[in-house]
């Protein structure tokens, strides 16, 4: 019992320090930011003197700030259905055991590798319309060498198309990893199941269907998580891709945040869309967590 006492003495002594650096540096500051989104701090000069609600009041009249939300609903919808879905597709062709299958699963993997920034700019590259000078670009010149002009298009310089492109850049580097999720997940079911269905007759689309993807929603709930948890907060990669786009058509909060506190120097206005945004990933990400600790402490 002594050296039960003793070791748990040790371990919070070890553990202390992080403790302490996460409650000042996460949790402080956040705390910190909240309370500042209450004050009147919109200048250099530090000013936190209360104010209520009357930032988030001034900020959800902002339209800036409404396009930026609706431009965030666009980008999680589309991102998560053809990030999930093209992970998934690529987990079915690996899991046919094709030759090379460790090279394509590297391949198809390694955008996870680059940062946001890296791929912004390679896909604001990649998507440039091109001008009256230089003619067209990227894609564009792809489809007039395949003399299929018509599909091109202004992607991220069209209002219309905007925060769209940007969709593709991320679904780009995300669709791999969801991939190794769901061919981890595929490999993980034992076999057995499969060749039982396959014996009472049902095709390959049906063992899919409706044995494969049932027993894969813990994955596909993960991945939602994951995915809509980078879809709420991006910043880097419209940043370096588009920025706020023409009209806003590719603005973000989290791009109108840094552009409110550090141009703008209003402190206590970029709080508000902080604690926004910190809001809209708990109400995300909290409920997963606590499902998952109660299937721990079942189990």
């Amino acid at each position: 019992m002594r050296h039960s006492e003793k070791d748990r003495r040790i371990a919070i002594l070890l553990i202390s320090p992080t403790l302490i650096a996460m409650m000042i540096f996460i949790y402080g500051f956040i705390g910190f930011t909240g309370y500042a989104s209450l004050s009147n701090w919109n200048a250099l000069k530090i000013d936190l003197s209360f104010v209520g609600l009357d930032n988030y009041i001034t900020l959800f009249k902002n339209q800036r700030f409404l396009i930026g939300m609706r431009n965030t609903l666009t980008f999680t919808v589309l991102f998560l259905i053809s990030s999930i879905l093209l992970g998934f597709f690529l987990a079915v062709l690996l899991d046919q055991n094709i030759k090379g299958e460790k090279i394509f699963r590297n391949i198809y993997l390694f955008p996870m590798a680059l940062s946001y920034i890296v791929t912004g700019v390679v896909w604001r590259w990649l998507l440039s319309p091109g001008t009256q000078i230089t003619g067209p670009l990227g894609v564009n010149m792809l489809f007039d060498i395949l003399g299929v002009g018509f599909l091109k298009s202004g992607w991220f310089t069209d209002p219309k198309i905007g925060i769209k492109a940007v969709v593709i850049a991320a679904t780009w580097q995300t669709a791999g990893y969801i991939m190794a999720l769901y061919l981890a997940g595929i490999r993980a079911i034992p076999i057995e199941l499969r060749e039982a269905a396959r014996v009472d007759g049902a095709s390959e689309l049906q063992v899919y269907l409706r044995i494969i993807v049932p027993l894969l929603s813990p994955i596909t709930l993960s991945a939602v998580i994951i995915l809509g948890h980078i879809s709420l907060k991006i910043f880097d990669l419209v940043w370096s891709m588009t920025g706020p786009g023409t009209g806003f058509s590719t603005d973000v909060p989290a791009l109108f945040m840094f552009d409110t506190t550090f141009r703008g120097n209003r402190f206590a206005q970029g709080s508000s869309i902080a604690m926004v945004l910190l809001t809209l990933v708990a109400v995300l990400v909290v409920p997963y967590l606590i499902m998952s600790n109660r299937r721990e402490v079942q189990r």
